[in-house]
């Protein structure tokens, strides 16, 4: 059961690191796909973005590291307005 949490909130924070990629970088840049293994087979070992062709490409890793960013923020954003509320 455990096993099956923590997968459901990677795979939440995971699209939501991809959302935000695409959304900042207007479609400059692209994210791997869940299922493959494109970026143990391009990238170097533990980047977080690489270049393929030409177009940045963000790891697995960078998006969890994206995703976790924005739900870290957004939480303070939400504590320093409960704060001054």
């Amino acid at each position: 059961m455990d096993s099956l949490i923590a997968g459901a909130l990677e795979l939440l924070v995971r699209q939501t690191g991809r959302l935000i990629v695409w959304a900042v970088s207007f479609g400059r840049c692209r994210s791997v796909s869940l299922l493959s293994d494109e970026d143990r087979i391009h990238g170097p070992a533990g980047a977080l973005s690489y270049v393929y062709q030409g177009k940045r490409v963000v790891t697995g890793t960078g998006l969890l590291f994206v995703g976790a960013l924005f739900y870290i923020l957004l939480v303070l954003c939400l504590l320093l307005y409960a704060a001054t509320a």
